[in-house]
């Protein structure tokens, strides 16, 4: 057929609706009417949904050159985008197209939580519902202000902390609580979270503890001594500090924490196995010297740092002692520590871990003594 002569301002269809926004399950019944200028009839037309051609029992010739499609309980777009509903001449070519974006209104925004770092600013992420999954571009805003005065604020950087948080960098006040909430918008609606009260000083946290080391109590094979120093954010005067440890041995990946630490900043760990390599990390939690009763939020771990236990020199090449040998063993060795506790102490007053410590150091080196004799010929 000769070519068609067409204005250039004329468009060879259009489809109605253009670009609907439906809710999931909806059903829907599109037109596409050819264009006066072009020689095309409503036979001439077919659909495709998503590069997808709909089959034609869902057609129906309204007109000479209109075209419609039916589409029943329609599911979710499979992009934010929308899906590409198109309108295509017998061979193929383009004529209309129209975007379907069939999802769901947004859910209230849940479990809004914020920290602080080192009181500079203030980071919050939220949960986008129970469902969360709208199939529609959804718009998260996180909005604060200061709970008696002020305007509200909205944060401006968003995903710095995963998919749902923002970041608030600056100009944040202290001893004055904020009100916090998000809310959620798409094309079906608007949602708004439950407003979230807080004081900046409620939820501090640190740097993790720097300067970790770890190093050997003298000769016993069983402690490794640990010490720190505190985050720099600390030397504030509105905090206080307590201290978690973990660690575990070379060949495990099972961490054991220590949790009465404190706040200070050694902690002596017992009952190691000796000769063994430790990995050890240290986080603290910061808490308000005025009184709060918030649970505080823990930094980051430090750096694992490693170190060893002695070797054992009794257990060398030797086996376990069994049933009775260890009441023995255990009645001998109280009855050894008790004989040198009368001999290098004055009194009760100095019995205690120290001293303890002192002997099982006198009795390694009296074991060594004995093994280095014993192997002269």
């Amino acid at each position: 057929s000769p070519p068609l002569s067409v204005s250039p301002a004329a468009d060879p269809a259009v489809i109605s609706p253009q670009d609907p926004t439906l809710v999931i399950g909806s059903s829907l019944v599109a037109t596409c009417t050819v264009s006066p200028d072009f020689p095309l009839k409503a036979e001439d037309l077919y659909w495709t949904l998503n590069g997808r051609r709909l089959p034609a029992a869902s057609y129906a010739a309204l007109g000479p050159s209109t075209l419609s499609v039916a589409l029943a309980h329609l599911n979710g777009s499979r992009q934010q985008s929308g899906d590409n509903l198109v309108c295509h001449s017998r061979d193929g070519g383009i004529l209309a197209g129209s975007c379907l974006y069939v999802g769901l209104p947004p859910e209230k925004p849940v479990n809004i939580t914020c920290w602080s770092k080192n009181m500079k600013d203030l980071t919050c992420k939220w949960a986008p519902g129970t469902e969360g999954e709208t199939f529609l571009h959804t718009n998260y805003t996180l909005k604060y202000k200061l709970r008696w005065y002020g305007r509200d604020n909205t944060c401006q950087e968003y995903h710095t902390a995963g998919p749902y948080s923002c970041h608030i960098p600056k100009d944040l006040a202290l001893f004055t609580p904020y009100e916090i909430w998000v809310e959620a918008s798409n094309r079906l609606g608007v949602a708004v979270s439950d407003v979230v009260m807080l004081d900046i000083l409620d939820v501090v946290t640190t740097d993790p503890p720097s300067d970790v080391h770890v190093s050997r109590v003298g000769d016993l094979e069983d402690q490794l001594s640990v010490r720190w120093s505190s985050p720099t954010a600390l030397k504030d005067f509105f905090f206080q500090a307590k201290y978690q440890i973990q660690y575990r041995v070379e060949d495990s990946s099972e961490w054991k924490v220590v949790d009465d630490v404190g706040n200070q900043t050694s902690c002596r760990l017992a009952g190691l196995r000796p000769g063994t390599v430790y990995f050890v990390q240290v986080r603290c939690n910061p808490f308000s010297i005025y009184g709060s009763k918030k649970a505080g939020i823990w930094s980051d771990w430090s750096n694992p740092t490693a170190a060893s236990t002695p070797r054992s020199e009794r257990s060398a090449g030797g086996c376990d002692p069994k049933g009775g040998e260890q009441n023995t063993t255990l009645r001998r060795e109280l009855k050894q520590f008790f004989g040198w506790v009368k001999k290098h102490a004055y009194g009760c007053s100095n019995l205690g871990i120290k001293l303890y410590d002192q002997w099982r150091v006198w009795l390694q080196k009296s074991h060594k003594t004995r093994n280095q004799v014993g192997k002269e010929p």
